[in-house]
């Protein structure tokens, strides 16, 4: 099983593709198949949930197309029996300071660090994505660890609310650990969109059951490994495979809280299943993502953003932007200095930096991508550069491209296309920029390009997405650990990061102290004497500016 480069030769020229767009990566390092070993496979496997003589499913590599792993499947009984175990485990896990739980965190930041190499290959492997895009992940989850690992504490610590009577009453709002945490998470981040919800659920005191897709599902069992040799009990983090409609519904119904991020309509389902057990849920969802190019804008730092904004991991990210809406004056300056930086993008296949992009990760994303894009061309719009999947260097591959001409009846500007395509859309005032990136069900992340930063900052407030980059594409908001990350309307409920992140996966408990005298008729006072003293005291204390 080798990586496939067909066309790329030794020395720093690389050669172009057909049609003068994006060069093929340099060839060089590790190749899927010594990444992805049989002995790990098995190795790795050993720590899923699952009977034995179970079922098994085959992963492919999105770079070739050839079989990366045979990995046993869960069954619904399966995921009962890691229910079991993650309770039985979870009780002693809760018991422990926080601070104890926490430095697991801290030891797994240094651990994932030092072995980044072999986490890396295995998230290409699994994925197609180029390194420095599966680089992003190792960021996110240990910039995720060292944070909850310093703040846990804080953010979990007994609190002194105010009392019904000042001085006789004493209030603490403390947080007790949900119990199991049932998480859903995707092939498109599996490491941050596992380990990045997992960690602030340990922190907590949780236990979790864990279903990861299963075309990366190596990668969860490759961080939980880490994790396990940071300090975590083993039974503390359950992981099942399985089918989504098969697996998925035995977690969410085992569960004392869902965490899940997926597709918006699966999101729904999931809602409704665990609402009908009063049980909570975090949801993070579809996007259809807009990008806000100013009048005002340093285009040469606009287009290398929108680069970035576009086609990390192709296009397969929630956050990414699938529609640039440029003010018209600067349009056609824009989409030169853009439209040269997507076509001199390098495509590559090998574990080891310098492609700018990889593969898409399935059959089905390649069939959506070519779908909205060749509809669109049907349909009158006008593709400036890319528009073609390219054989050539994998199965998977397709070109980063950019279309112009598009309007709201094409699927590709209202529907989530998940690929590596943007449309262009030129506006006369900010104003109609604002309206046109509102104007979707989807509210998750956005980006506006400006040299007036409190201007951006004044445009971003009025965008209805959960995060707003000004300057940035996504990982300026993403990347802040401490700030809530989320999306609002179709993009889901709940937020990952900073307080949100960790208090979702806890229980409020108030405990309140009477002191002295009850809240109760008492010294001779009648029904209609104590409410009368109240009433004055009420009074009094607004009058005192008392909360």
């Amino acid at each position: 099983m080798t990586g496939i480069e067909q066309g790329s030769q030794s020395g720093t020229e690389t050669p172009k593709a057909p049609r003068g767009g994006n060069p093929t990566a340099p060839a060089g390092g590790r190749t899927v198949a010594d990444a992805v070993t049989p002995d790990l496979v098995a190795r790795l496997t050993r720590a899923v949930t699952a009977g034995p003589g179970a079922a098994r499913a085959a992963t492919r590599a999105p770079f070739t197309g050839e079989v990366l792993a045979e990995l046993p499947q869960s069954t619904p009984a399966d995921v009962a029996e890691a229910y079991r175990r993650a309770r039985a485990a979870q009780r002693d896990w809760a018991a422990l300071p926080v601070r104890r739980r926490a430095a697991v965190l801290l030891r797994f930041h240094d651990l994932l660090l030092r072995r980044q190499d072999e986490v890396l290959d295995v998230i290409q492997a699994e994925t197609g994505k180029a390194r420095v895009h599966a680089f992003e992940e190792v960021l996110a989850v240990a910039g995720a660890a060292r944070h909850y690992g310093r703040a846990a504490d804080g953010y979990l610590r007994d609190r002194r609310r105010g009392g019904a009577v000042p001085v006789l009453t004493h209030t603490v709002e403390a947080r007790r650990p949900k119990g199991v945490i049932g998480q859903i998470s995707p092939w498109n981040y599996p490491l941050e969109l596992c380990a990045g919800d997992a960690l602030p659920a340990f922190a907590a005191g949780n236990a979790v059951v864990n279903k990861p897709d299963t075309q990366t599902a190596l990668t969860a069992l490759r961080v939980r490994e880490l994790l396990v040799e940071a300090g975590l009990p083993p039974e503390v983090w359950q992981i099942v495979i399985g089918d989504g409609p098969v697996v998925g519904p035995a977690v969410v119904d085992g569960a004392d809280y869902v965490s899940f991020t997926g597709s918006t309509r699966t999101g729904r389902e999931v809602a409704q299943r665990a609402a009908a057990r009063l049980v909570g849920a975090s949801l993070e969802l579809g996007g259809k993502n807009a990008l806000l190019v100013l009048a005002d804008a340093d285009l040469d730092r606009a287009a290398e953003g929108a680069v970035r904004a576009c086609f990390s991991s192709a296009g397969q990210l929630c956050i990414s932007i699938e529609r640039l809406y440029v003010h018209r004056a600067v349009a056609d300056a824009f989409l030169d200095r853009f439209t040269a930086r997507v076509g001199a993008m390098r495509l590559g296949t090998r574990l080891a930096y310098g492609a700018d992009m990889g593969s898409l990760v399935s059959r089905r994303q390649l069939e959506t991508v070519t779908r909205h894009v060749d509809e669109a061309v049907r349909n009158g719009a006008t593709v400036l550069t890319g528009g073609r999947a390219r054989p050539d260097l994998g199965p998977l591959f397709y070109e980063p491209t950019v279309l112009d001409g598009v309007d709201d009846t094409m699927a590709v500007c209202t529907e989530e296309t998940f690929g590596p395509v943007v449309s262009v859309y030129r506006c006369d005032t900010e104003e109609e920029a604002v309206e046109r990136a509102n104007a979707t069900r989807y509210g998750l992340n956005s980006s506006v390009w400006t040299r007036d930063t409190r201007r951006g900052r004044a445009i971003a407030a009025r965008l209805r997405t959960g995060t707003v980059n000004v300057n940035e594409a996504y990982a300026a908001a993403y990347g802040s650990s401490a700030s809530p990350m989320g999306g609002m309307g179709d993009s889901g409920l709940g937020r990952r990061h900073g307080a949100e992140g960790i208090l979702r996966f806890t229980e409020a408990q108030t405990i309140a102290t009477q002191r002295l005298l009850p809240i109760a008729p008492s010294l001779g006072m009648d029904d209609e004497r104590f409410a009368a003293f109240f009433t004055r005291s009420l009074r009094a204390l607004k009058a005192l500016r008392l909360k």
